[in-house]
């Protein structure tokens, strides 16, 4: 692993015009990687991460400043640049409607592969990605897991010396996300190769040699991911109170003086402090005098957040946005259960999409539907929304059935959905007052509305300005104010945060707490798993069926065993996933 730096860059910077607006992608860039290990790339959407990958595979022109790849200028030297490293972008640059065999064939081409030696490269990447079976299923009809292997079987083709991997794990499961890291673990321990990997989950950068923290175009910090974490030695822990909800004593301690963070992590909330302290002294704490409080070892993820913290300042409280609520919610009468599913089923002809699913989810309840890609969680969903028709089963949601009821029920709910559905070249106030009229809201209330949301997302200084242009934070700050315009009993979340920093994440999850401590059912679809720690409870699906149905506490207790005392959401997820796969193998 030593040697010279296989990644080099220099006062890297670039600019992008768009929409009459200038964006500073890279400011002043400067780092250098070393050969043969994994350099974790970690920030949030808009971070610069892509552009910069971009500019180290001679796609895009610096405006200012040197990045060399290899010993070679990525700018001057892009093609022989290009020769030598592998490059899978975001959506893995396949094509759909070739299959398998016909994507490897064509990247063979394009990167020169002899015939002779295509063969055994081909064998070889089919074993290492398991896709040897699938290998005449057409890519479009793959899952998402899937793609992304077949992804980096294409970019493997010819092995590389440096492997740019931009966000390979982005919107799958993680059972997918663990095979990809013990393939690229394999690559370069057993090949010495330099992988280079972007990503928006920060668990994943605690799997790196060394990582590259990019916010806002600028690096924030190059280190060992292990070197944050000490960093942050004596100020993680976690903490409960007896009779006390977790979301309850989270909304208490957020934005107290000394805190940091505070998340809800199953039946506790874990604080980071602004420094180290004592059991004794965080008691005095308002809200934990009788409270629970143990030391937990740091994670990478809280030095990011303390880093960015100390830039940001603290997050958006959301104390009016709960007074506002319990004024619009708080009469609403209680319900036993506001969405209920009975033997729900829904078909593609011959296949079944989804197969007898039941469940009932409780007014004011935080509900979480997990499952692996093409599990079926999505149908679902989409069902519940009455954006699709169900082939079997009942389905009653606000007290309606929407095999008769649908428009009325969809009065009813907010959905927010992994894009946001905003209208781009619409402004943040034509967005609002358009969902404003389809929801029916005219005349003053729909003018107090606009108001609302405006002042309670702060997005009155970009009224004007296009969605579009929006960063992703914003956009889905106006997302969520559009779900809310009609005061919703019911909100439909699919994937809701993928992509944002840690913070507008955290923000948003203040804000989903809040409407749940007011009445509002919140029914979540996600793939980070530390999210599910939110949810009252799960149900995790697989093959169109649910698995398994419970608390995030008691899940993770089913994965406990004597190797791993503790285990993670992820830890539990895998191990259902896993052992439901080894009954259908045995039957």
């Amino acid at each position: 692993m030593d040697g010279a730096p296989i990644l080099v860059a220099a006062n890297l910077a670039k600019t992008f015009s768009a929409g009459g607006r200038r964006t500073r992608a890279l400011d002043g860039v400067s780092f250098a990687i070393r050969p043969g290990v994994v350099t974790g790339l970690i920030g949030p959407d808009g971070a610069g991460k892509t552009t910069l990958m971009r500019l180290a595979a001679g796609l895009l022109v610096p405006d200012d400043g040197t990045i060399q790849a290899l010993g070679l200028d990525s700018t001057r030297a892009s093609l022989a640049v290009q020769a030598a490293l592998g490059y899978m972008p975001q959506r893995f640059g396949l094509y759909e409607d070739l299959s398998v065999q016909e994507n490897l064939d064509l990247y063979a081409d394009l990167q020169g592969v002899p015939q002779a030696e295509r063969a055994a490269r081909y064998g070889e990447l089919m074993h290492m990605t398991g896709l040897a079976p699938f290998t005449r299923r057409l890519a479009g009809r793959l899952s998402g897991g899937m793609k992304q292997k077949l992804g980096l079987a294409c970019t493997l083709v010819r092995a590389p010396k440096l492997l740019l991997l931009d966000e390979p794990t982005v919107g799958v499961d993680p059972v997918s996300r663990r095979e990809l890291w013990v393939i690229v673990d394999r690559l370069v321990r057993q090949q010495g190769m330099s992988v280079l990997l972007s990503t928006a989950y920060l668990d994943e950068a605690e799997r790196c040699q060394d990582v590259i923290l990019l916010h806002e175009g600028k690096v924030l910090r190059q280190g060992p991911p292990a070197a944050m974490s000490a960093a942050m030695a004596g100020r993680t822990w976690t903490v409960s109170v007896a009779g006390r909800r977790h979301r309850d004593v989270q909304a208490e301690l957020t934005g107290q003086a000394g805190i940091v963070d505070a998340l809800v992590q199953g039946d506790k909330v874990r604080l980071v402090t602004g420094q180290a302290a004592t059991p004794e002294e965080l008691a005095r704490l308002p809200g934990l005098e009788d409270a629970r409080i143990q030391p937990v070892a740091p994670r990478f993820e809280d030095g990011f957040v303390d880093l960015l913290r100390a830039r940001a300042g603290n997050i958006h409280h959301g104390g009016a946005f709960v007074n506002g609520l319990q004024m619009e919610t708080g009469s609403r009468p209680e319900e036993n259960a506001v969405i209920q599913v009975e033997g729900l089923e829904r078909r593609f002809g011959d296949f079944c999409a989804v197969d007898g699913v039941s469940f009932q989810v409780r007014r004011g309840e935080i509900f979480g539907l997990l499952g692996a890609n093409g599990a079926g969680k999505s149908t679902t969903f989409r069902m519940l929304c009455g954006l699709l028709p169900a082939s079997a089963g009942s389905l009653r949601v606000a007290g309606l059935d929407l095999r008769h009821a649908a428009s009325a029920a969809r009065a009813r709910i907010g959905y927010m959905s992994q894009k946001f559905s905003l209208y781009g070249n619409l402004s943040v106030i034509q967005n609002l007052s358009f969902f404003a009229s389809a929801y029916g809201l005219a005349g003053r209330a729909r003018q107090a509305r606009l108001a609302w949301a405006l002042a309670e997302f702060e997005l009155e200084e970009y009224a004007a300005q296009l969605s579009g242009d929006l960063s992703l934070g914003y956009k889905q700050r106006l997302a969520m104010a559009c779900a809310l315009m009609h005061r919703p009993e019911i909100l439909f979340l699919d994937e809701p945060t993928s992509g944002v920093d840690p913070l507008a994440r955290r923000e948003f999850w203040q804000r989903i707490n809040a409407l749940a401590r007011v009445g509002v059912t919140v029914l979540v679809t996600t793939h980070f798993m530390e999210e599910a720690e939110y949810c009252d409870r799960l149900a995790i699906m697989a093959d169109g069926r649910i698995l398994a149905m419970d608390t995030p506490v008691a899940l993770k207790a089913g994965a406990r065993s004597a190797g791993n005392p503790e285990p993670s959401m992820d830890d539990a997820f895998i191990h259902l996933v896993e052992s439901a796969a080894e009954v259908r193998e045995a039957a």
